[in-house]
């Protein structure tokens, strides 16, 4: 494979006007996650418009000002900040939990990642993460989402036309592949916003009826959503349990994406970077959940970036940044990005998991020993189990202890918690 061929390296700076540039570029990037897990997480709490936008403006000042933080004192690397979908698995399993419940959860397991980076127990801990594990973990993340993707595709107000958004989403997830298929550089960097554009478009050209635009009396600027929602601490022992697991998860890929632009640039001190780069993961991941907000975590789409760019200067994201916390204050913009239909981003779920999983399956047939038929049984169970639960009806759910309702219910933590049974209990030994 040919090396990545840099223009601008880790610590130059490039002219104001190609920082400019480079920086509306990770910002198209960043912006389509923000605003689909935003707004999912925010229609899962709020049923007023107004919450919503609040909910979505705070997402997007934390994230600002954990990427500009990252850059400059964290891990120091052109590196993509954005909502944890692994917490978004979390919450849309404990959505039967009070929100004070899920979001105290939050802020623990990000103290707990703090400490455990701190500490350097994380040289302990990566052992558990082999490659079929990360790959189960993966998969799993989809697997899991699948009842929400379902309730985004076929809304329940859709009615007699559910069919018709079901076609509809399976349509605009096989023109996004077919594009992907085509598109290099900067158009495949930024290919779902460019499919959000297009989906929203098309889809009120079709279904002119469910157009819906959230109105908000705010003015055009407006910081009032910073004094807004400092949760009560409830602790509920299962919820604060389901939420470890996911965060022993969220570790890994920020774990992941930090060594993985750390090999691209060939840097020789990533030790420092990956213990200050998780340690501000978990901090932020402590104010998120006590703001109420979703937490988040570093991409793993960095190094593509910088491939087809050939920019690695960390400067580069400093103006993203930037307007990510102007964003956060423009109360309008945030409405207008709300105007996206759920089926659209129902579709680029598909989109966005359908890639996770293809990570999983390269990251366990990749492996040196070669993929046996103990590793299907390894990553089966798991994936099997996490099904089961994530579609478990209501009144099968609501017979559990509640106590162990939270982990039980969880299909992604049924799921995490049986890969490692099987890869390092049942057939550690034999492998």
């Amino acid at each position: 494979m040919d090396p990545v061929k840099i223009k601008y390296g880790l610590e130059e700076m490039p002219s104001f006007g190609e920082l400019m540039l480079l920086g509306l570029q990770w910002l198209a990037i960043m912006i389509p996650t923000i605003v689909i897990v935003g707004k999912v997480v925010a229609v899962l709490h709020y049923s007023q418009s107004a919450e919503q936008i609040i909910y979505v403006q705070k997402v997007f000042f934390i994230i600002g000002v954990s990427l500009l933080l990252q850059l400059l004192w964290g891990h120091r690397l052109p590196l993509v900040v954005g909502p944890a979908t692994i917490l978004l698995v979390g919450i849309a399993a404990a959505s039967s939990s009070e929100i004070s419940s899920i979001y105290t959860a939050i802020a623990i397991g990000g103290i707990v990642l703090f400490v455990v980076s701190v500490a350097g127990l994380f040289n302990h801990l990566k052992k558990l993460f082999t490659a079929p594990v990360v790959a189960v973990i993966l998969i799993m993340i989809a697997f899991t989402l699948t009842p929400m993707i379902i309730d985004l595709c076929i809304p329940s107000t859709s009615g007699e036309l559910a069919w018709l958004n079901l076609c509809f989403a399976l349509f605009f997830v096989f023109c996004v592949f077919a594009v992907s298929r085509f598109v290099t550089g900067f158009w495949k960097s930024t290919l779902i916003m460019w499919a959000l554009i297009a989906g929203t478009i098309v889809y009120h050209l079709f279904f002119p009826q469910g157009f819906e635009m959230a109105h908000t009396a705010q003015s055009s600027i407006n910081a009032d959503f910073l004094l807004k929602t400092k949760i009560n601490l409830s602790f509920e022992p299962g919820v604060i349990l389901s939420f470890l697991v996911c965060f022993l998860a969220l570790s890994i890929n920020d774990l992941g994406s930090i060594f993985s632009v750390g090999e691209v640039l060939k840097l020789k001190d990533m030790s420092g970077r990956v213990t200050r780069g998780l340690s501000l993961t978990g901090i932020f991941n402590f104010l998120a959940g006590l703001w109420g907000i979703i937490g988040m975590v570093n991409f793993s789409l960095s190094p593509g970036v910088i491939a087809s760019t050939g920019c690695a200067s960390r400067f580069a994201l400093v103006p993203a940044g930037v307007l990510l916390l102007a964003m956060s204050f423009l109360p309008p913009v945030i409405t207008f990005l709300g105007g996206i239909p759920s089926v659209v981003i129902g579709g680029i779920f598909i989109y966005i998991m359908c890639s996770q999983i293809a990570a999983g399956l390269t990251m366990v047939l990749d492996t040196r020993e070669g993929f046996r038929f103990e590793n299907g049984l390894v990553i089966g169970l798991p994936l099997m189990l996490s099904i089961v639960i994530s579609f478990l009806p209501d009144n099968v759910l609501n017979t559990f202890p509640v106590i162990l309702r939270p982990l039980l219910g969880n299909g992604f933590v049924v799921g995490v918690l049986a890969v490692l049974i099987m890869e390092h209990l049942i057939f550690g030994k034999e492998r």
